[in-house]
């Protein structure tokens, strides 16, 4: 009788710490990327609130979030004056003086062209995931590319190439630049958001592929398909 009144208690010290455990998995999940999110905002914020030094100290306001609306009407307003010829021409002469300067030349020319590359309405650059062998065959990566080599790259690759990106994770800011044959990459159906999703949370996220989706339906028997006997199946 002693072993059977102990035994029940331990039962339902287990139940309970299984219970427990579910709900803090799931206060995790819940929490998580709401604080991430309010860390990635407030950053952001705090970045654009710089803007509020352009204004004089006597005259600058103390509202919270006020430096991101100066800095939209900013970017605007900057946009508007590169596009017309005055602008155009100040911006011309301006990159003038800079390019007589050893290190800002190298950092601003630079900087520039990756912004024009990627910003351009007619580039792919990050704009398609792509499944290829690396860092060795039989191990696969997913990447990004980035354009398509000219010049020395392509003219000395006996195939056409593409140039990838390759992020580390689960930080996608830091990575390789590999260039790859066009035949030996696999075109992925998931968008960059999905694939960054992937990359960031270690594997754990996997986006629903069209592709696998498709994949599935196929091999999935039909709803109204009879039910297998499992006594059937042994005795084969």
């Amino acid at each position: 009788m002693s072993e059977k009144k102990t035994a029940k208690p331990k039962k339902e010290s287990t139940a309970l710490g299984r219970v427990l455990r579910r709900w803090f998995v799931a206060g995790l999940i819940v929490w998580l990327p709401i604080a991430a999110t309010l860390v990635v905002v407030r950053f952001i914020v705090n970045l654009l609130d710089a803007s509020l030094l352009l204004i004089p100290p006597f005259w600058r306001p103390d509202i919270p979030g006020l430096g991101v609306l100066l800095s939209i009407v900013l970017l605007i307003a900057t946009g508007a004056f590169a596009a017309n010829f005055l602008g155009r021409q100040a911006l011309s002469w301006a990159e003038s003086l800079l390019d007589r300067i050893p290190i800002v030349r190298s950092v601003y020319g630079g900087i520039k062209k990756l912004a024009e590359t990627v910003f351009a309405d007619t580039s792919v650059s990050f704009r398609q995931p792509i499944l290829f062998e690396y860092p060795r065959k039989g191990i696969w990566s997913i990447g990004f590319v980035t354009g398509n080599p000219i010049g020395e790259v392509q003219n000395k690759t006996a195939e056409e190439v593409i140039t990838a990106f390759v992020p580390t994770t689960p930080n996608p800011t830091s990575g390789w630049i590999i260039f790859l044959p066009k035949k030996d990459v696999i075109w992925l159906d998931m968008s960059v958001e999905d694939a960054m999703r992937l990359i960031i949370s270690l594997g754990v996220v996997t986006p629903d592929s069209p592709s696998l989706k498709r994949l599935v339906e196929e091999v999935s028997p039909p709803a109204d398909a009879p039910p297998v006997d499992s006594t059937d199946r042994s005795s084969t």
